[in-house]
């Protein structure tokens, strides 16, 4: 593409670079300069603008847009994406649903590398996702870019990006009572406001005694397709009392501890074929914490190991809660 200052008389057919104000109107940048056009600009007295013309084998921004965004979502139907139509070189790939935004990362740093004129900007991988939510853009920066480098990027990447949907549709909460204990009614809304934006129903919600028998009681026959434990006493050990009564019901635990801060005190498990979580006592604030990240992908389907866990610390040093001391300043 040869971008540079021409004579408006030299200028037909090629593409404005920056707006001109003239008498009686507006001609913006992109604009492809037709005959009447030049003749408008001279008639006001521009002697040069600014412009970009396409070398021969360069393909404009919106058809190139165009192209990449069916090789990146080549079934948007399946993907959960709705392509948005380009303009000025973009288009926006945008969540039909909620659910996370699951993403080849190593294809699309390849898609990045190709021409520093193609680009996809995305959310963070397993970013949870409402109805409507711009999960990714596409755009070219340049006017036009050559077509080669156009092909050589859709084929770096196909179907590079999805949303993965919940695959359960109700979860169950239990949740412990201490004297003196912490506010549940502000947890469990915290917890059904969770819930719903997955778009999910919260089955059931039970209250009981915190120990462990009362609570694998509560566990044994709780309604939902996903079981949720909020403790009125902070989980402490992987033979506390919730993880103790996950294992009394005739279930296992997976992984007790997380680094991410806040949300430390969470772990995972399973009660038969349900997945369980046991919630940190900072999911009782609707701010963002690590049992967002775990709840969201285990609702999608999506497995949560080990390895998926220790890999969430970086990045995981979350934003202070209004609703707590700061223990990172030397407190307790």
């Amino acid at each position: 593409m040869k971008f540079g200052p021409v004579r408006p008389e030299a200028a037909e057919g090629a593409i404005l670079a920056h707006s001109v104000r003239l008498k009686d109107r507006r001609l913006r940048k992109g604009t492809g300069l037709s005959a009447a056009d030049i003749a408008d600009l001279t008639a006001g007295g521009i002697r040069e603008v600014i412009v970009a013309r396409p070398d021969p084998g360069d393909i404009q921004e919106n058809a190139a847009a165009a192209r990449l965004a069916a090789a990146l979502v080549p079934d948007p139907g399946r993907s959960g994406l709705r392509v948005a139509d380009p303009f000025t070189g973009r288009v926006n790939l945008i969540a039909e649903g909620p659910g996370v935004a699951v993403l080849d990362v190593p294809a699309l740093e390849a898609f990045n590398r190709v021409n520093p004129m193609i680009t996809i900007a995305t959310v963070p991988r397993y970013q949870q996702m409402a109805a409507g939510g711009m999960v990714a853009t596409i755009k070219i920066i340049s006017y036009a870019v050559p077509e080669r480098d156009v092909d050589i990027a859709a084929r770096a990447a196909p179907a590079a990006l999805r949303m993965a949907t919940p695959v359960f549709g109700s979860a169950g909460l239990v949740v412990t009572n201490i004297p003196g204990g912490p506010d549940n009614a502000k947890g469990i809304r915290a917890m059904t406001d969770r819930v719903s934006a997955l778009g999910m129903e919260m089955a059931e919600i039970r209250e009981t005694r915190h120990d462990p028998d009362a609570l694998a009681a509560a566990l044994g026959d709780l309604k939902g397709d996903m079981a949720m434990i909020l403790t009125g006493s902070a989980t402490s050990d992987i033979d506390d009392v919730a993880p103790a009564a996950v294992r009394m019901a005739g279930g296992k635990v997976e992984r007790f501890g997380m680094p991410v801060d806040p949300g430390n005190l969470l772990f995972i498990g399973a009660l038969g074929p349900r997945p369980v979580i046991g919630l940190p006592g900072c999911a009782r604030s609707p701010a963002l914490n690590g049992a967002d990240w775990v709840l969201s992908r285990v609702a999608c389907g999506i497995a949560v190991t080990d390895a998926d866990i220790a890999a969430m610390g970086v990045g995981g040093l979350l934003k202070e809660i209004p609703t707590r001391p700061q223990p990172r300043a030397g407190r307790r």
